[in-house]
């Protein structure tokens, strides 16, 4: 049984000091004094009777080690994920601007480009605003590696833009 001395639950109908049974371990954390605490379930009261406790009061060392390794599984998952999610792409002049550091863009994010739905020189560049397949986002994307990744998009996209110019009666005389 994992017991632990503490205040009860509701201190107005139980003595201090009593042993309660601890049910379940849900959360951890350092409090303000730099002390660890685990938020506990005890075994015969309800949720809202949930308590934060320190370590050196508890006596359940089978489940602070269940929690801890269940909670160090948890973080090296997310870690992996986040590894895998964040590739961050340089921006124009080279430099890894800090709120984009963990979001892939364009070709990098491994979707089909769908239309290219305008385009811009202003960095100095011409750049494409890509719109991919499956979702409503768009990235900007360096026209020369469009060209190369896609050039049917980019031959739809000139294409869509082409004006015809027939001579006019002016111009046909002029001639």
């Amino acid at each position: 049984m994992s017991k632990s001395k503490r205040t009860s639950p509701s201190p107005a109908d139980q003595e201090a000091n009593e042993e309660y049974v601890v049910e379940k371990i849900i959360d951890s954390r350092i409090n303000a004094a730099g002390i660890k605490e685990y938020y506990l379930k005890w075994i015969g009261y309800d949720d809202k009777d949930n308590t934060w406790e320190p370590e050196e009061n508890l006596d359940c060392p089978g489940l602070i080690a269940a929690f801890e390794a269940e909670r160090a599984n948890k973080d090296k998952e997310r870690s992996k994920k986040r590894k895998m999610n964040s590739t961050p792409t340089p921006d124009m002049k080279g430099a890894k601007r800090k709120n984009d550091e963990k979001k892939v863009h364009g070709f990098d994010r491994g979707l089909e480009p769908e239309k290219i739905i305008g385009a811009t020189d202003s960095s100095g560049q011409l750049m494409f605003l890509m719109k991919w397949e499956g979702t409503d986002e768009a990235d900007l994307v360096p026209a020369k590696q469009a060209n190369i990744k896609c050039p049917q998009v980019v031959i739809r996209f000139y294409e869509e833009r082409l004006t015809w110019h027939s001579p006019t009666n002016d111009e046909n005389k002029a001639e």
